[in-house]
């Protein structure tokens, strides 16, 4: 007869691997006068940091809790990963979405699928930037939908309320206040302008062509 297994002495876990913060592609002052260098300095290496360690220590604690057979704490830890997750994922996909090369309008593929997802170029820029106004702390964000197979855009509270469950973020913009305040002020808008003046569209059109392989190939 089966003897269900013993674990009152816990499981043994596989070794944790821990979140690293990537470094950015770029100088801190190489996106002025667009985005502040102080802005980018503190927005990277403390909020983004921050976004890293929290990642690594709901991972920490919910792999003690797994070897210990114990879920005390374990749904608080689960929401971390959530919330620190999605905050490290988008921050590293923002940085690779800005450039001091960028700026200009995307081409090929990715222009032709904007327009006819969304009508026009100016159709979508335009439903991005009331994205990205939306009155929240949180993110603009050009997704692409693998089940619709169509791009969206989508205004998501803090980094995961208002997510599409499947979606592919390739294009992220970060509209939490600490990504302006200190240069712009209130005025979100400007900044809005600003980004899409080092927008990289190289890095949108990859993300988008690795997406569309997957699910469309």
């Amino acid at each position: 007869m089966w003897t269900p297994p013993d674990l009152s002495a816990g499981l043994p876990m596989p070794e944790l691997s821990q979140e690293e913060l990537p470094p950015l592609p770029y100088d801190y002052d190489a996106l002025e006068p667009h985005i502040d260098q102080q802005i980018l300095e503190w927005h990277h290496d403390t909020h983004h940091q921050g976004y890293v360690n929290g990642l690594n220590g709901a991972e920490e604690t919910l792999q003690a809790n797994r070897a210990a057979s114990d879920v005390d704490g374990s749904a608080a830890a689960m929401r971390s990963v959530s919330h620190n997750g999605c905050g490290h994922y988008l921050h590293h996909l923002f940085w690779r979405c800005m450039s001091p090369d960028g700026g200009g309008e995307p081409e090929g593929a990715l222009r032709e699928r904007i327009e006819a997802d969304f009508g026009s170029y100016e159709g979508w820029k335009a439903e991005f930037e009331a994205a990205a106004g939306w009155p929240a702390s949180g993110w603009a964000l050009l997704v692409y939908d693998p089940v619709a197979k169509q791009l969206r855009n989508l205004p998501v509270e803090k980094h995961n309320d208002g997510a599409l469950w499947g979606a592919h973020p390739i294009l992220s913009l970060d509209v939490w206040e600490h990504s302006y305040y200190y240069q712009y002020g209130p005025d979100r808008g400007s900044f809005v302008d600003a980004f899409f003046e080092v927008v990289d569209w190289d890095t949108v059109a990859a993300e988008f062509q690795n997406t569309t392989d997957h699910h469309e190939g």
